[in-house]
């Protein structure tokens, strides 16, 4: 038989299993509540950083980098072969229309201008002889053939008389032959003399006119020579910074080799590069925005250069206002390359929590919260400054700008005090 347990067996046994069931809900409310605290995580005020929608343009754009140089650098070469005898002004002189800038030595260059003009004079001196010479080379063609006409009439006369004869019965049908055949090869030896009559002339008159083109060939070859003469007098032609100039006094420099770099600092240019990924999106006309220091310029790409140097496309831009103080010459700056806009958009501060996707979540704060919430949105176009929110966001609302990557699976993060 069974025995019933005591009365204070029974309240022990009791006692027991309510401190066990109470440890184990104890144990639950704990983990609930560590749980519930691990979900909603806080993020310390002055770590994060906000910006609020607007509506506004935004502009998409492709990075590239770009150097500043001077608009306009005339590069000044020797015009002929000479040595550089002094060196006037230095690099960085500010200079004027027809301020001297070196001094050559022209000494081997005269002394080819005077050959030449002793080439030149003995070319005119051939062309005088060959008109001489063809002056009497036709005259005495003229007379010769003058004669030979006196002898044709002599001959002709002749014929009339033994043919008068002929018929009183002085002279024979042979002495009519003779004197028939004497006229015929007269007349035949004046044509010859004429035919070589006119071939000398024309002859003569195109070997006067390759002399004289020959002479005014050396002329025009003096002239020039003349002109470099002139240009060796190495003077500024414009007002500018000098930048660059060959100090190496004594050397030798040959015809165009550079002498100097003179450059207008008033207004510049810009030079820039990208990668050969973005090849079909560089063209000619697009806008620019051009980042130096802390300035923005606008500027047009006036020029995309046709070949593609280690992946690189090169390109040039004309700036709007090319003569900003902040300009200065091989200055670095930051390009971008306006590729499409919008003109009236939802918009945000661009920031680290934006990585470039087309969809992503973004913590948005409510004004007057301390609680983020996540939201989905879609990206659309963007640029340093801004970016283009085409859904999920309102204008006047605040997202979180700061990176929160490590806190991406939460649905909300409370915004404490440090």
């Amino acid at each position: 038989m069974d025995k019933e347990l005591a009365s204070d067996v029974v309240n022990r046994s009791r006692s027991k299993n309510w401190l066990v069931g109470s440890m184990v809900f104890a144990t639950l409310i704990a983990g609930v509540i560590w749980m519930r605290g691990a979900l909603k995580t806080s993020v310390e005020a002055e770590r994060i950083r906000t910006a609020t929608a607007e509506i506004g343009a935004v502009e998409n754009s492709l990075s590239a980098t770009g150097e500043v140089i001077p608009a306009f650098e005339q590069v000044i070469t020797s015009p002929i072969r000479a040595s550089i005898r002094r060196v006037l002004l230095t690099p960085g002189t500010s200079v004027k229309p027809g301020q001297p800038i070196l001094d050559l030595d022209k000494s081997l260059t005269e002394i080819e201008k005077e050959k030449l003009n002793d080439q030149l004079a003995l070319k005119r001196n051939g062309i005088d002889q060959l008109r001489m010479k063809l002056n009497k080379s036709l005259y005495d063609a003229e007379v010769n053939d003058q004669i030979k006409q006196l002898n044709i009439n002599k001959l002709r006369a002749d014929l009339e008389g033994i043919r008068r004869l002929q018929r009183v019965g002085g002279n024979t049908a042979e002495d009519v032959t003779r004197a028939e055949n004497a006229l015929r090869v007269a007349e035949l030896e004046k044509k010859q003399l004429e035919n070589d009559l006119s071939y000398n002339r024309q002859s003569m008159s195109a070997s006067l006119r390759e002399t004289t083109l020959q002479a005014q060939i050396e002329e025009k070859n003096l002239k020039e020579l003349q002109h470099k003469i002139k240009l060796a007098d190495i003077v500024a032609d414009r007002p500018g910074v000098l930048t660059w100039v060959n100090e190496n006094i004594g050397s030798a420099v040959n015809e165009g080799e550079m002498l100097a770099k003179l450059a207008d600092l008033a207004s510049f240019r810009v030079e820039g590069s990208c990668s050969d990924v973005y090849a079909e999106q560089v063209k000619v006309g697009l806008p620019v925005i051009v980042k130096v220091n802390e300035t923005n310029l606008r500027g047009t790409i006036t020029q995309v250069k046709p070949a593609v140097k280690n992946g690189v496309v090169q390109f040039v831009i004309q700036l709007e206002n090319n003569r900003h103080t902040s300009l200065r010459p091989n200055m670095k700056a930051e390009v971008f390359v306006v590729t499409d806009h919008v003109t009236k958009a939802v918009r945000v501060a661009n920031g680290p929590t934006f990585k470039g996707k087309r969809t992503q979540y973004v913590y948005v704060l409510p004004k007057g919260s301390n609680v983020a919430y996540r939201r989905e949105v879609s990206i659309g176009l963007s640029n340093f400054d801004f970016v283009e929110i085409k859904s999920g966001l309102q204008a006047g609302e605040q997202i979180i700008l700061t990176d929160l990557s490590e806190y991406e699976n939460l649905e909300e993060i409370t915004i404490g005090k440090k």
